[in-house]
């Protein structure tokens, strides 16, 4: 199986990804990431824009229909939401491999 050449997602982007699964601006975004993340990533403004500036390019998310003009408003696509299964799967096959090599076959020391 050939890896898609998006992957691996930045923790960023990964987190991004998994805000937008409902519309969101900016700050929504910004507060969704730092509470997914458990406070484990927290992003200046500058990078979460120029982020959603490369996610747009890739077509990972667009931009939606606001009630609040002065908001730009995303949500994550479908092949936004393709990528991030894709990383979630690959982590998930690290998490699992690294269980069945580390934790339960022990070390030989």
């Amino acid at each position: 199986m050939t890896r898609d050449r998006n992957l691996p997602l930045t923790e960023t982007v990964y987190y991004i990804l998994l805000a937008l699964l409902e519309p969101a601006h900016g700050y929504l975004i910004l507060q969704k990431v730092e509470d997914l993340s458990e406070g484990q990533v927290r992003m200046a403004a500058g990078t979460l824009y120029g982020a959603i500036e490369n996610l747009l390019k890739l077509g990972f998310i667009q931009p939606v229909p606001s009630e609040d003009s002065r908001r730009k408003t995303y949500l994550i696509t479908e092949k936004g939401r393709s990528v991030l299964l894709l990383d979630f799967e690959r982590m998930m096959h690290m998490v699992e491999i690294t269980r069945s090599n580390l934790i339960q076959g022990g070390s030989e020391a």
